[in-house]
């Protein structure tokens, strides 16, 4: 606990030598709740994970002064068991094979999914030990969301999504009365490396509206210049 008596913040140490893909991550744990720390070299990691103690630790298999699995074998040897979500632009098998080889936990290729990233780190912190088994269900007002069987319901009717729809909606209900900004949405359901036209924000959140709207009052909210909110509008 902290001294404010609330649950202490897991700690991720990401590890990768473009800044933009690290202020992505960052940001992206941020927003559920981690606390993070970052490093752009192998050298710089291995110095951090002494300093900052992570519980976890997203790291790219290519630094500037050594290759992410040279990395995770000298934790291995200093004893520190630190559970490891590699990262790589490279797709091979041996690759994979060595990566898990080596005391890594998890294999994610670029470019990817920052919820699917998100839900691999609270995947091996619940494995390990190190985070308490959560929810499925995410619930606002008289909406529904069962991230088990990806069904969505208000006033206990059933709504039918499309996929891009319920990450939508989903990123949504994880942060329900906050303002998230058109860029914050972008990155987080069409992930960091969407480079199509930000009108598809738009179109998508009208399609969410339609079906929420056709079981109640008007759930997601314009903050004009800013962005949205999911909240009821005020009287």
């Amino acid at each position: 606990m902290t001294a404010a008596g609330e649950p202490q913040r897991h700690r991720v140490l990401v590890v990768d030598d473009e800044p933009n893909i690290v202020d992505v991550i960052a940001m992206a744990l941020r927003y559920q709740g981690f606390e993070v720390a970052s490093a752009a070299t192998g050298t710089e990691a291995l110095q951090r994970v002494r300093a900052f103690s992570p519980h976890l630790m997203v790291l790219d298999v290519m630094l500037p002064d050594m290759e992410g699995f040279e990395v995770a074998r000298r934790l291995g040897a200093e004893r520190a068991r630190v559970p490891i979500v590699f990262l790589t632009a490279r797709d091979a098998t041996d690759d994979r094979v060595r990566g898990l080889t080596v005391g890594g936990d998890d294999y994610v290729t670029k470019p990817f999914s920052l919820e699917e990233l998100v839900a691999r780190i609270r995947t091996i912190l619940r494995r390990t030990g190190m985070a308490e088994p959560e929810s499925s269900r995410l619930t606002f007002e008289d909406v529904e969301l069962d991230e088990d069987t990806r069904e969505v319901t208000r006033a206990g009717e059933q709504i039918e999504l499309t996929a891009t729809e319920y990450r939508l909606l989903r990123y949504l209900m994880l942060n329900p009365r906050r303002v998230l900004t058109r860029a914050q949405l972008l990155e987080h359901v069409w992930s960091y490396d969407f480079g199509g036209d930000a009108r598809v924000l738009e179109t998508y959140i009208s399609y969410l509206r339609k079906k929420l709207d056709a079981h109640g009052p008007p759930l997601i909210q314009t903050i004009r210049g800013v962005g949205y909110a999911l909240r009821l509008a005020r009287a």
